[in-house]
């Protein structure tokens, strides 16, 4: 049995210690919103905060994860979230949408810690996060509109 803390709740699972958490948020709790992409923590469809810091739950033993934080795309609150979700709206970034809780996920930690990034802050924070229908600019836009929005 692994106990973890998932968007604040505790929760306990029956499951093997190296099946990854991407599996056990989306198997096991039903928390559909992590996708999954690759597998091989290439793409970033599968990031959530662990302890707060963007992490790739395909690769990521549930066992590693006990005892932490880890916050899914379900539970991000607060105002660097609620920023980077209205952003998403307003400039309307969505395609296809698959890859973006995983980028949401990467905005919103990169605002928590840095307000005001430039262009290259972003695109440090957002590597490894693939749009397969190439929205990049939308997404740098989204995220320098959220950081506004966040500083008025």
């Amino acid at each position: 049995m692994i106990r973890l803390t998932i968007n604040g709740q505790e929760r306990e699972v029956d499951v093997p210690a190296d099946m990854p958490l991407l599996w056990v948020l989306r198997d096991e709790l039903n928390l559909t919103g992590t996708k999954f992409g690759c597998g091989i923590a290439a793409c970033g469809a599968c990031t959530v905060h662990v302890d707060g810091v963007p992490t790739r739950s395909c690769q990521l033993p549930a066992e590693a994860a006990a005892g932490m934080h880890v916050t899914t795309i379900e539970g991000i609150q607060g105002k660097a979230a609620a920023a980077v979700q209205k952003a998403w709206q307003d400039l309307d970034v969505v395609q296809c949408g698959y890859c973006q809780s995983g980028q949401i996920m990467s905005a919103v930690a990169l605002l928590t810690e840095n307000q005001d990034p430039d262009d290259a802050a972003i695109e440090a924070a957002m590597d490894g996060n693939v749009c397969r229908c190439a929205t990049y600019v939308r997404i740098k836009a989204a995220v320098k509109h959220a950081a506004k929005t966040m500083r008025a």
